[in-house]
């Protein structure tokens, strides 16, 4: 099970890796809505479609993120249409700072399908745009954004496993910890001040603003890999799909990235303007 995860995790990198630097602007915006068509396929397991519904929302998915990313014109390399997505980003911060902790707190569930659509279509489809226009600002731009998410989701299962104690949300995920959640704050903030120094940048009285944003960064982490664990855990699943040896599916690696992309896309929408 360990060497199965570890070389999926190889794999894995080193495929990102090469699509996000070989790849042209209009084959990573068609990687971007496949990879949204395919989590869709998966929410449609934690929702319980039936096989029809499952296959016309991985459709209806993939072409809304492929026509919304065109529209904007991230599939020629362009940023220029990117403020025109705002609203969806909008939308999905609203629903991840607002919507999702009441969701979490009341373990409400996908019961019905209409909802449930809606639903994945805000977690799914602004991640998918938020990857094109993170990539088109540049490979690092959008590999510095996971960086961050993957630092946190390490550090947090490491010292989880390590200090861990007191439970995080037990109902939900038995298995996280507070402990895991400051472990994960520490190594973000280190991540984040460690990059800025060695890029040389200026932090006379940014520190407090940029920790601020940091510490909501991995928050805001944590809170989409505890949504998708409440989803798997009303659907009766150990993962959201089998794609992936020793991982389970794309919905389970990309579970906090889904409450992040959007809202750092937004982030630099706003700053750009």
């Amino acid at each position: 099970m360990l060497k199965d995860r570890v070389l999926t995790a190889i794999a894995l990198l080193v495929g990102l890796l090469a699509a996000v630097f070989l790849l042209p602007a209009s084959l990573w915006l068609v990687l971007c809505a496949a990879l949204c068509g395919a989590a869709a396929w998966e929410w449609g397991a934690l929702a319980r479609f039936e096989h029809g519904l499952r296959v016309s929302t991985a459709v209806a998915f993939t072409a809304a993120s492929a026509l919304l990313g065109w529209s904007a014109g991230l599939g020629s390399g362009q940023l220029g249409g990117a403020a025109a997505l705002v609203p969806l980003y909008v939308f999905s911060a609203l629903f991840w700072i607002f919507v999702v902790p009441m969701w979490l707190r009341g373990k409400w569930s996908l019961s019905n399908p209409m909802l449930a659509s809606l639903v994945g279509f805000v977690v799914l489809v602004p991640t998918a745009l938020a990857m094109m226009q993170l990539r088109t600002m540049g490979p690092w731009v959008l590999l510095g954004t996971m960086a961050v998410v993957w630092v946190a989701d390490i550090a947090a299962y490491f010292t989880g496993r390590t200090f861990g104690r007191r439970k995080l949300a037990p109902s939900i995920s038995p298995g996280k910890t507070w402990e895991g959640a400051v472990g994960a704050a520490i190594a973000v903030l280190l991540f984040g001040f460690g990059v800025l120094a060695g890029r040389g940048a200026g932090l006379e009285g940014g520190v407090p603003v940029i920790a601020g944003v940091l510490l909501a960064w991995t928050a805001v982490s944590i809170v989409g890999d505890l949504f998708e664990s409440l989803l798997k855990r009303q659907a009766g699943l150990k993962d959201s799909g089998n794609i992936l040896p020793g991982h389970g599916g794309i919905l389970d690696r990309i579970d906090s990235l889904t409450s992040t992309l959007p809202l750092v896309a937004l982030g630099v929408v706003w700053l750009a303007r």
